[in-house]
C-alpha cells in the first residue's frame, strides 16, 4: 500500500485526509496521463455513490480532468461494476469511481480503472501518488480545454446488459432488496422488476447520510428481518457501491460470500462453466469453504484479500469464479470487478433452475468456527512488525491446535483485522483476544 492508494484506491475522511484538492489533482494527473497526443484527447468516465461528497469530489476530478486538457463523462450515481463495464466496452481510456463501499458517509474514495475495467496497475498508482505529493503538469488552454459530458446513457446501457444475461423470467418470485441507501438504490429494483420478480425494497432512500448506516451487506440483519416478516422467497443485500452482495435464504439465515462462491461453484461445474474445475477464494475465506468444495471436486487457490488480487490470481489460473467472503463475487466471463447485483442474478438463476428453495442452494456447504474483530490502528505496518505481535501469534495458534490466526493491515480503513479459526469457538475467541490485547499493546510502545 502507498501513502493515500490501499487495495481499493484513495479512501479516507472526506475533506480531511480526501479533500477536494486531492480529487482535483488527481483528475489532473489522470487527464494528462492518459492524453492520446495527436489521436485526440483522453476520455475519462466517473460515476459516484450517493454520499454526499461524492457531489464535491466529483465536480473537482472533473475540473481537474478538463484543466488538463481530457474530455469527461459523467455517469452520475451508479455502481463500481458499472463504471468498469462501461469504461471496457465503450473505449474508455480511464474509469473513476468515487466511493467509500461499505464504509461509513464520512469517508470516501476514489477507485480507478484502466482501459479494460481492471482495477489500475500499481506502478500507475505510484505515479499517480507521486504527483499529489508535489508534481506539476501544464495546463491546457484555448480549445484544449477539455469538455463535461452527461453521460447517464452509459448507465442505461449497463442496465440493459444485465437484463439480457438471465435465461429465465423471474416471475412468481418475491425477493426482498437491501440497497444500503446506495448506488443499486434504483438500479437492483428496476431490474428484478423488469425481470419479473416481485420485489420488496429497504435501503432504498438515500440523503447522502445514511448510507451503509443500519443497512446493506455489512448489516445483514436488517435484510433478514424483512425477508421473514414478508415470507418472501429470498432476499439480497448490496452494499454502497454495490460490488458486494450478501444473500439471506427464505429462513432469514444470511449466506455470505463463501457460502455463495460454494453454491455458485457447484452449480457452474454441473454446467460445464467451472475452467480448471477451480475457483479463487482470499485468506479471509472460511477453511469449510475448501473442505465442502473438495467434497464437489473443486480446488480452491487462495490469494490477498482484495478483489483485484482474486481477479489476478483468476487470470494467473484460468479461474472462471472467484471472490472474498464479504460479498464481492467476480464471474470472469462477465465482469472484471466484483458485481452485487450480477452475483444475485446468477443466483435467481441457479434456484430457478434446480427448482429448489434458496437454502437448499447452499446444502452441503458446512464452516468452521471463526472469529473475526477489527481493531483501530493509526501506524498498521510498526504494530505488526512488533515482536509483541510476534509472540501474541504464537500463543493465539498454539491454543486453536490445528487452526489458523491471520491478522493483516486493512487496505479501506484504519484497522488490523485479526481472524481465528478451528474446531473450538471458544478457543477462537481467547485467541482473537490474546491478539487484540497485543495490538493494543504494540501501539502504546
Amino acid at each position: 500500500m502507498g501513502k493515500y492508494f490501499g487495495t481499493d484506491g484513495f479512501r479516507g475522511r472526506a475533506n480531511e485526509t480526501l479533500t477536494a484538492i486531492h480529487a482535483f489533482r488527481v483528475g489532473r494527473f489522470l487527464g494528462r496521463h492518459f492524453s492520446r497526443g495527436k489521436e485526440g484527447r483522453a476520455r475519462i468516465l466517473i460515476g459516484k455513490d450517493t454520499r454526499r461528497s461524492s457531489y464535491m469530489l466529483e465536480y473537482s476530478l472533473a475540473a481537474g480532468a478538463t484543466a488538463s486538457g481530457a474530455d469527461v463523462y459523467l455517469m452520475h450515481v451508479t455502481t463500481t461494476p458499472s463504471v468498469s463495464f462501461i469504461t471496457r466496452t465503450e473505449g474508455f481510456d480511464c474509469g473513476v469511481m468515487i466511493s467509500a463501499s461499505h464504509n461509513p458517509y464520512r469517508d470516501n474514495g476514489i477507485k480507478l480503472f484502466n482501459a479494460e475495467g481492471e482495477k489500475l496497475e500499481d506502478r500507475t498508482e505510484k505515479l499517480v501518488e507521486a504527483f499529489l505529493e508535489g508534481g506539476s503538469l501544464p495546463l491546457a488552454t484555448g480549445e484544449e480545454i477539455g469538455r463535461t459530458i452527461d453521460y447517464v446513457a452509459g448507465r442505461n446501457r449497463y442496465l440493459a446488459y444485465l437484463l439480457a444475461l438471465p435465461r429465465t423470467s423471474f416471475r412468481g418470485v418475491r425477493v426482498g432488496l437491501d440497497a444500503a441507501n446506495g448506488s443499486a438504490f434504483m438500479l437492483a429494483k428496476t431490474v428484478f422488476d423488469a425481470l419479473g420478480a416481485t420485489t420488496v425494497t429497504i435501503g432504498a432512500s438515500p440523503d447522502g447520510c445514511n448510507i451503509n448506516a443500519g443497512c446493506g451487506s455489512t448489516h445483514p440483519e436488517a435484510l433478514s428481518a424483512l425477508v421473514k416478516a414478508q415470507a418472501l422467497d429470498l432476499g439480497f443485500s448490496f452494499d454502497g457501491d454495490a460490488d458486494r452482495c450478501i444473500l439471506v435464504d427464505e429462513r432469514g439465515t444470511v449466506r455470505d460470500g463463501d457460502a455463495m462462491l460454494f453454491l455458485l461453484a457447484k452449480s457452474m461445474k454441473a454446467g460445464g462453466e467451472l475452467d480448471e474445475n477451480a475457483i479463487v477464494a482470499t485468506q479471509m475465506s472460511n477453511l469449510g469453504l475448501e473442505k465442502s468444495l473438495a467434497r464437489e471436486g473443486v480446488r480452491v487457490f487462495r490469494t490477498d484479500v482484495g478483489d483485484r488480487f482474486v481477479y489476478e490470481e483468476m487470470l494467473r489460473r484460468g479461474c472462471m469464479l472467484g471472490g472474498e467472503n464479504s460479498g464481492h463475487i467476480i464471474f470472469r466471463k462477465y465482469a472484471r470487478t466484483g458485481d452485487g447485483i450480477l452475483t444475485a442474478l446468477r443466483i435467481m438463476e441457479t434456484a430457478l433452475h434446480l427448482q429448489c428453495s434458496a437454502s437448499m442452494l447452499a446444502e452441503g456447504y458446512f464452516s468452521l468456527p471463526q472469529v473475526v474483530r477489527s481493531v483501530p490502528a493509526h501506524d498498521r505496518k510498526r504494530i505488526l512488525a512488533h515482536e509483541k505481535m510476534k509472540a501474541a501469534m504464537r500463543e493465539a495458534e498454539a491454543l486453536l491446535r490445528g487452526g489458523r490466526v491471520l491478522v493483516r493491515a486493512s487496505g479501506t480503513e484504519e484497522v488490523i483485522r485479526i481472524l481465528a479459526e478451528g474446531e473450538d469457538p471458544s478457543a477462537c475467541e481467547a485467541a482473537v483476544s490474546i491478539v487484540e490485547r497485543a495490538v493494543s499493546a504494540a501501539g502504546e510502545s
